[in-house]
């Protein structure tokens, strides 16, 4: 029977503008969501805005507007990005809406009268923009300890909720339920908070000083504290007071995601607000940490808030998705920097994911006549079993990983899948097994185990890259629809149906280029600029020296002008109308070179990719048949190339050699 899965963003405040921070969070929410209906569960994805509060009152006063109108024209700026993060969100509650809005006055009546709310004489320091009380031992230099900013002092007649009379229960039950409060840091955290004493909340303002609020039914003169308006969208819109068949199937929720900054409103202030209703807490709330920019923390002021519109525009969706999972390990601070964007594209997702599609899909069309071949043989070779074993423990280590919502791993764990797919092309060497007819049904069964094994990725990777698992599933021709349930029983190796057609397309992730621009020989890392060296007319395309060169002699000076670097083959392909000629894109780890060699008649491209090769760094550029190369290939050979110069050892990209 399909299990109930409530998940939650925090709804973001409308007068923000959109950032990596709101988008991080959203992003992971829909990983999950996503993964628990692949896995069968029923889901229900909840994420919006609030729309209340004094800064909406300011701002909408400024503008010339009422902050109705406000919040109408600021809203789509969230709605329209997770339409273009591809978020799966179920629906977007607006604080504003009178289906939340009669919930929370029903919600408040209930607990005034239970005697849970009263009304007293207060004076504190108030912080206008985090909308908050604070006493005189809270501030820090005088300032808010929250946003640092300016405070007043305000004395004023509000309505309190008996928050400190569930101090004791609440560190009981943080204490009882260890996955109340991730990760454990937080945990303690909150606890920590708990030492001292849990004083009242103020849960009203009056509407002379802010009247842009959900008034209070028991007191027209007095709007609702925006914090326990906000909180109370988590219960409102499954249904509290409004549905109860629906409510009971949703709540309580399994997973409210929120930022660091904002746990203590949600386990200490939600927590109590819950238990004074009569209604059990989530299961589980996870605070996640801040992304900074390049050390710093973002702000306006600054100017170095990161905006997922330009990032996707520039790099992708499933580009941006992945990086912002993969870099950091959920719960901890990130720091984002663009650099760090672009060598996760190109390493992880071009030179690894994409490169691996291609490479099957080429040799699909040239050895099996573009349709899946039937496998003649099963696990007939270590090599299969181990491919086979490592594509079934991945998809088991993904649930494992997002279990715990450890996001990063469950991503390491599928490119451990990806990666031995790349080495399992190299060892298995199709392009060898195709020259002998006797080894036809070895070549079969190693094309069908890796396209197999990229049916295993589209998989996994659905619920982070949807449209890279879409696009796999569209050029491998395999049937399968990802709004229903896939990871089940049925889900296992061999699902791929021999003699499906395949459809191959573009490059799944276009490399961004990395290379600093060259004038003449520049671009080289080391500390110091070599001097520039003739070039041999065939330089670029590794034409093997002849006997008449070894009559000139040079002097040591003269070779150390070569900048000879150890170099991995990022990806290779044909020169069109040349037989002779491979374009190779190749990573002296600081930088990437693009190479035009004369190794066609040798070399299939497939067999080129992950090797370690040496090669001529610092030689001019030139063109070959319209095509830039940027440096020279070593290989040995007079007239024919016999091999190509390698290192036996494992050593870095960009290693010198002398």
């Amino acid at each position: 029977m399909p299990k109930s899965f409530y998940i939650t963003t925090p709804i973001y405040y409308v007068n923000d503008v959109p950032h990596i921070g709101h988008a991080y969070t959203t992003i992971a929410a829909d990983v999950l969501a996503r993964y628990r209906r692949l896995a069968g569960d029923e889901v229900f994805f909840l994420t919006g805005l609030d729309e209340h509060g004094q800064k909406v009152q300011q701002a909408a006063a400024k503008a010339g507007i009422d902050p109705q109108t406000h919040c109408d024209r600021l809203a789509p700026q969230f709605q329209d990005l997770w339409k273009r993060l591809n978020i799966s969100n179920d629906d977007f509650v607006r604080t504003t809406q009178p289906r939340h809005t009669r919930v929370v006055q029903r919600a408040m009546q209930a607990l005034f009268d239970k005697g849970e709310i009263y009304q007293a004489s207060y004076t504190g320091w108030y912080c206008t923009f985090d909308e908050r009380f604070w006493t005189e031992k809270d501030l820090e230099n005088g300032l808010c300890p929250d946003c640092k900013r300016p405070v007043e002092q305000l004395s004023e007649t509000n309505y309190f909720f008996r928050m400190s009379r569930y101090q004791d229960w609440l560190i009981q039950h943080i204490q009882q339920h260890q996955d109340f409060i991730l990760p454990r840091s937080r945990r303690n955290e909150v606890l920590g908070f708990l030492q001292k004493p849990l004083e009242d909340l103020s849960i009203s303002r009056p509407k002379a000083r802010l009247s842009w609020g959900i008034e209070l039914p028991f007191d027209s003169n007095y709007v609702t504290y925006v914090w326990f308006d906000a909180l109370v969208n988590y219960i409102s819109v499954p249904g509290y007071l409004s549905d109860d068949t629906r409510f009971r199937k949703w709540w309580p929720a399994t997973v409210h995601l929120v930022g660091k900054d904002i746990l203590t409103t949600h386990a200490v202030y939600w927590s109590t607000m819950l238990k004074a209703l009569g209604l059990p807490l989530p299961n589980t709330i996870f605070a996640h940490g801040w992304w900074t920019v390049e050390g710093e923390k973002m702000s306006k002021s600054r100017g170095n808030v990161v905006d997922p519109n330009v990032l996707v525009q520039e790099f992708g969706v499933d580009a941006f998705r992945y990086f912002a999972l993969r870099e950091v390990p959920f719960g901890q601070d990130g720091d984002f920097s663009r650099q760090a964007l672009i060598g996760r594209l190109n390493t992880d997702l071009a030179n690894d994911l994409g490169n691996l599609l291609s490479r099957t899909l080429t040799m699909i069309v040239r050895y099996a006549g573009g349709v899946i071949p039937e496998p003649t043989t099963r696990a007939a070779h270590e090599l299969d079993v181990q491919l086979e074993q490592t594509a079934v423990q991945a998809t088991a280590a993904v649930g494992s990983f997002l279990g715990k919502l450890e996001f990063n791993r469950a991503l390491e764990a599928i490119w451990t899948l990806v990666q031995l797919g790349n080495q399992y092309i190299d060892k298995t060497a199709p392009w060898t097994l195709a020259k002998r007819a006797e080894d036809k049904p070895r070549l079969n069964t190693v094309l069908y185990n890796i396209a197999e094994a990229l049916r295993f990725l589209s998989v996994n990777l659905f619920a982070f890259m949807p449209q890279t698992a879409e696009e796999i599933k569209r050029q491998l021709g395999f049937m399968v629809t990802f709004s229903k349930p896939v990871l089940g029983g049925e889900f296992t190796w061999g699902g791929l149906m021999p003699g499906t057609e395949i459809a191959k397309g573009s490059s799944l992730f276009p490399r961004i280029d990395t290379t600093t621009k060259r004038q003449g020989d520049t671009g080289v890392t080391d500390t110091q600029q070599p001097s520039p060296v003739p070039q041999p007319a065939s330089a670029a395309s590794s034409e093997p020296t002849t006997a008449s060169d070894t009559a000139q002699q040079i002097t040591i000076e003269e070779f150390r002008k070569m900048r000879l670097r150890t170099a991995k083959v990022l990806t290779a392909e044909r020169v069109p109308k040349s037989e002779k000629l491979i374009k190779v894109r190749v990573s002296l780890g600081a930088e990437e070179l693009q190479i035009v060699a004369g190794i066609g008649k040798k070399y299939e491209p497939e067999a080129l990719i992950g090797k370690t090769v040496v090669v001529v760094a610092n030689l001019k550029s030139a063109k070959l048949m319209g095509v830039e190369s940027q440096g020279m290939v070593l290989a040995a050979g007079d007239k024919e190339v016999l091999g190509l110069v390698t290192i036996l050892e494992e050593v870095e990209p960009g290693t010198k050699v002398k």
